[in-house]
């Protein structure tokens, strides 16, 4: 760090104490109140009401989502562009969690005072986030009811019992400015989303499948060169979000059987363990735990593991837990739900959340969901009902990642050996050209949504970095940026139970894709924040100069499903598949944020006789702020 880098920030603090965060809270009337939008969970329908529920019955661990200090959100986007700005002197400077609620929260008078509420309430208080984006609180639905002036009841979805608010939720009209009010007050489960997983042959070239193994992973997307070049996640820690627990024989038997070095998961509880709940909730978890070990394979793969309550899913407390103690450089979520079906406070917790994982320079990875188009319907419906995107995936903070599916039906022996490798069960021969993923029912064979997720979010607008060819132009941040293959068509492979089963699902691009980045991280020594400020540069000199290939270009299929019209996949960026998949090797050989110089030359060699003549035209390109001159 430089001297006048270091002055700059020592001064930054210095003007922080003595100018602190002033008080927005005036005397609270519990009387005047906010009703908040949107905060009556869609799932709580009459049909299913079973009645209220008990005065008595606890509700732990909700969250108080509190907002930014007021005023502060566009410097907070500001200070989050200059970290990815190799130009700036805030490059890569990234914050501690206690530094960005200092810099970003509300002051310590306004966060007293609400504590102060919530006790007076009998709520007893658990946390309270470094960064200053939450509190966490627990009581009961008596204490709930009569705090947020809402009802609680019981409800039976599936067959399976729930709790949930009947009204709106309401808070005291002089605390509105800095509390967005709470996360949820449901138990409402966030979809996994993969596909059920199917019990597969231990021959993985049966019966005209060809199952992914990570040595087929590794020789499709071209990782094997940076493996070669010591590059394997040595050193690197990628944290994965969890609701329960696994078996950690499943992922030695995993490691061992496909011909990885023995490197078992750490396991992180925040709070009581759920114990392993099996059914999809077991394969979600190891599909993540697995596959993201499986691509950075000398990484640490840190599980999180946090129990749901009846007034908050696990999915987000992990998600909490990460950001807030700054667990990883790289972190995965594999769940989702729609915009619509989140509600202001939820769609504002994950905005904030993944904007301070940026701020710390964490890398967070989403699936973009499993049910194409039609976000809000999960992908077992046989028709979907409107246009949606997942909340958790559409902040202009994370990388959203969709799905392929690979075109190798019409001649598989093209790019599947007929058996497979004896230690690490490999049988693809090379890349294999892709196509959108789409499995649903709009297409000949398939069945329910299964299809990449992705369209245009309908609260963010588009982010500067997302630039590149064949982005729409409809100021609107869209989804996904990259892909991975995501169909159950070549599923990948994962131990549950003991038995051997294949899975589908946007589930398994993201962890997939954390691991790739635990390879760049690796390699270059440093995190990266918000690595889609990366990713378009990269497209666009891919696109628009003779700069290396690092993106798979997928131009075929959509995510159209039942009842929904969704997204034609397209050259350069398209709302099925983003950017595409990659090329692994181009990606960690060719990540760079500054200025940037190409010279290319068509063709590459020119054989002349003697006394002939012969052309070449050479062309250069630049990007990234060079503009200096050129000579050759």
């Amino acid at each position: 760090m430089s001297i006048r880098t270091q002055a700059l920030i020592s001064l930054a603090v210095a003007l922080l104490l003595c100018f602190p965060a002033q008080s927005q809270i005036g005397a609270i009337n519990d009387a005047d109140r906010v009703v908040l939008p949107a905060s009556v969970p869609g799932q709580a329908q009459t049909a299913s009401d079973e009645g209220l529920a008990g005065s008595d019955v606890p509700m732990q661990r909700i969250v108080l989502v509190l907002s930014p200090r007021p005023g502060v959100a566009k410097q907070r986007d500001r200070f989050i562009q200059d970290l990815n700005d190799p130009n700036s002197p805030r490059y890569h400077q990234w914050l501690t969690p206690e530094e960005y609620g200092a810099r970003f929260g509300i002051s310590d008078a306004d966060l007293g005072t609400i504590i102060n509420w919530l006790k007076k309430y009998g709520f007893t208080i658990d946390e309270v986030g470094k960064g200053r984006g939450w509190i966490n609180f627990s009581g009961n639905v008596a204490q709930v009811e009569s705090a947020f002036q809402t009802q609680i009841r019981q409800y039976r979805l599936n067959g399976q019992a729930h709790h949930a608010n009947a009204a709106p939720v309401s808070i005291p009209r002089a605390i509105a400015g800095v509390v967005l009010g709470p996360l949820t007050l449901h138990d409402f489960p966030k979809k996994p989303l993969h596909l059920a997983a199917q019990l597969v042959d231990p021959n993985f070239n049966s019966g005209g499948h060809h199952y992914l193994a990570p040595a087929d992973f590794s020789t499709i997307y071209n990782v094997n060169p940076v493996y070669a070049a010591g590059t394997d996640g040595t050193g690197q820690t990628v944290a994965i979000v969890g609701r329960t627990d696994i078996n950690l024989s499943d992922v030695q038997t995993f490691r061992s059987n496909f011909g990885l070095p023995a490197n078992d998961p750490a396991f992180t509880h925040n709070g009581t363990p759920p114990g392993n709940l099996g059914g999809n909730e077991e394969t979600e978890a190891d599909l993540d735990v697995q596959w993201s070990g499986a691509v950075a394979k000398n990484a640490t793969i840190n599980f999180v593991i946090s129990a749901s309550t009846f007034s908050t899913d696990g999915v987000d407390l992990s998600a909490q837990y990460i950001v807030n103690n700054n667990l990883a450089p790289v972190m995965s979520t594999s769940f989702g739900l729609c915009e619509l079906l989140m509600g202001s406070s939820e769609n504002a917790f994950y905005n904030n959340l993944w904007a301070q994982a940026a701020a710390q320079g964490i890398t967070s990875f989403v699936s973009s969901g499993d049910s194409g188009a039609a976000g809000c319907d999960p992908g077992n419906s046989t028709s979907g009902s409107i246009r949606a995107v997942s909340g958790l995936s559409s902040t202009p903070y994370n990388v959203a990642v969709g799905g392929t599916q690979f075109m190798d039906t019409s001649n598989p022996s093209l790019y599947w050996a007929s058996s497979n490798d004896p230690v690490t069960k490999g049988s693809a021969l090379s890349y294999i050209p892709e196509q959108a993923w789409n499995e649903s029912g709009s297409v000949p064979g398939g069945s329910g949504l299964w299809a990449t997720g992705g369209g245009a979010s309908t609260i963010y607008s588009k982010p500067p970095w997302q630039i590149a060819p064949g982005v729409p132009a409809d100021n609107k941040r869209d989804v996904p940026d990259v892909s991975l293959t995501s169909a159950s068509h070549d599923g990948y492979l994962i131990y549950q139970g003991g038995s051997l089963f294949a899975v589908g699902g946007t589930s398994a691009a993201s962890p997939a894709f954390a691991g790739l980045l635990a390879l760049v991280n690796q390699r270059t020594g440093a995190q990266q924040g918000n690595a889609n400020t990366i990713f378009y540069p990269l497209a666009n000199n891919q696109y628009n100069t003779c700069a290396p290939i690092v993106f798979h270009d997928t131009t075929v299929l959509n995510n159209t499903v039942p009842g929904v019209t969704g997204f034609n996949a397209g050259p350069g960026y398209d709302q099925a598949t983003g950017l595409g998949s990659v090329d692994a090797t181009a990606l960690v050989n060719n990540w760079v944020a500054g200025a940037n110089f190409y010279i290319c030359a068509s063709p590459g060699a020119v054989s002349v006789a003697q006394g002939a003549a012969g052309t070449s035209t050479i062309t250069t390109s630049a990007s990234g702020g060079f503009n200096s001159a050129i000579t050759l």
